[in-house]
């Protein structure tokens, strides 16, 4: 699978890497908004994002991207964020996020969670 990691951390970028790649994934990694949205419009598009929605830029205003070009629509995006309050993960899939997985990950579990957000989506 093809993932946009969206992620200003780069602790956080490597702990997504360690998972993921092993697991035969090809990772594009950007830090802001902008090159997110840039990202996301070269072909072919990647199969999931996973969106650090605390990004210089605004996390969620790529969410809206997604959600509002009908070529990227079949996209899953995943909110992740460390700061969440309550609500937040409402306000997440209502703009546009098909699920949310709270920071730090949990590298045991990080995949299986990714996998679950995906066959939901289905």
């Amino acid at each position: 699978m093809k993932i946009l990691v969206v992620e200003d951390n780069d602790l956080n970028r490597r702990l997504v890497q360690a998972v993921l790649k092993p697991k035969g994934h090809v990772l594009e990694e950007v830090q802001n908004a902008a090159d997110a949205i840039a990202a996301l419009n070269k072909a072919p598009p990647p199969d999931l994002v996973l969106l650090d929605i605390n990004i210089p830029g605004g996390g969620l205003s790529v969410a809206a991207h997604v959600q509002s070009t009908p070529a990227l629509q079949a996209i899953t995006v995943i909110a992740t964020t460390a700061f969440a309050m309550r609500g937040d993960e409402e306000r997440f899939l209502a703009a546009g996020c098909h699920g949310y997985i709270s920071k730090p990950i949990d590298v045991k579990t990080f995949a299986a969670q990714i996998e679950a957000i995906i066959r939901g989506r289905k």
